[in-house]
C-alpha cells in the first residue's frame, strides 16, 4: 500500500463536505494540513479532482500563501522574531543560542521531527522584544536561560 492509499480515507472524510466546490480550496487545505501537519503533494490531484479544479490550480494556491507546506514538518515550531525592535534588543543573540540549541539553521526541522526552526520579519510583539514563539506561545524579553528552559519544556 503506497503513502496516498494509507491517507486516502482520511482525506477522503475532509473532501466529502466540499465535494464540486472550488471556492472551498482553502478551507479544504488548511484542514488537510490540520490533519497531516503539511499537505502531501501526491494529495494534490486528489482534491483538485474532488473540488472540480485543476491540479495548477491546488498547487497555485498551496505556493502562493506562505502558511501552506508541501513537506513534512516538526511537531513543535519554533519562530524567532527578526524585526527592528528585537534585532536592536539582541535578537540576533537569540536566534543564535536557539540554533545551538536545537542544531538547526533557519527553516530547518530536527531528524526526529520534534523541531522546525523558523525567523520571521515580525510577530507584531515588540513591546515584548526579543520574542520568540513555539507553537503558538509567546515568550517575550528573551535570554539565553529562559531559552534554554522553554526548549527544554518541548523536548
Amino acid at each position: 500500500m503506497n503513502q496516498l492509499e494509507t491517507m486516502l480515507p482520511k482525506l477522503n472524510e475532509i473532501l466529502n463536505p466540499y465535494r464540486s466546490n472550488p471556492e472551498a480550496l482553502i478551507p479544504v487545505l488548511q484542514e488537510v494540513q490540520e490533519v497531516f501537519g503539511y499537505i502531501p503533494p501526491e494529495t494534490m490531484p486528489h482534491i483538485a479532482e474532488s473540488l472540480k479544479l485543476f491540479p495548477s490550480q491546488v498547487q497555485g494556491v498551496i505556493t502562493f500563501y506562505s502558511q501552506f507546506y508541501t513537506y513534512p514538518r516538526g511537531k513543535n515550531i519554533v519562530t524567532v522574531c527578526r524585526g527592528t525592535a528585537c534585532h536592536v534588543r539582541g535578537g540576533t543573540g537569540v536566534l543564535r543560542v536557539v540554533q545551538r540549541e536545537l542544531n538547526l539553521k533557519d527553516g530547518e526541522t530536527s531528524p526526529d521531527y520534534n523541531f522546525t526552526l523558523e525567523t520571521v520579519a515580525c510577530l507584531g510583539a515588540c513591546a515584548q522584544a526579543p520574542v520568540m514563539v513555539v507553537n503558538r506561545n509567546y515568550y517575550g524579553k528573551m535570554n539565553p536561560k529562559k531559552i534554554e528552559t522553554i526548549l527544554n519544556s518541548y523536548r
